[in-house]
């Protein structure tokens, strides 16, 4: 019976997932209150960790919310940015690659 040679495949080197920060920026008209609420709801940070982050949010003219790959980082800013609308604010978020 002849052996059947094993054909070998080349070698492939998996990279781990380019990652992305969702940013969020302040603006004049939505609450701080909403912010930290979003923060907690969508982007699981603890309230200590939201009111935090919001404080340097409103500091400054934004700031990383957090770092994800890009699918559960356009998600949550997408989730961000529907639950703002339907508020009534114009709060913005934006998703960039790290």
């Amino acid at each position: 019976m002849p052996k059947e040679r094993m054909r070998e495949m080349p070698s492939t080197r998996l990279r781990p997932p380019k990652r992305y920060k969702v940013i969020m920026y302040n603006d004049d008209f939505t609450p701080m209150e909403f912010v930290v609420s979003v923060l907690e709801q969508i982007f699981g940070k603890s309230h200590e960790e939201a009111v935090s982050l919001m404080m340097g949010i409103h500091k400054s003219t934004g700031a990383v919310v957090g770092v994800y790959t890009r699918d559960i980082a356009n998600t949550k800013a997408d989730n961000t940015m529907d639950l703002a609308r339907q508020e009534g604010y114009p709060l913005k978020v934006e998703v960039v690659e790290e």
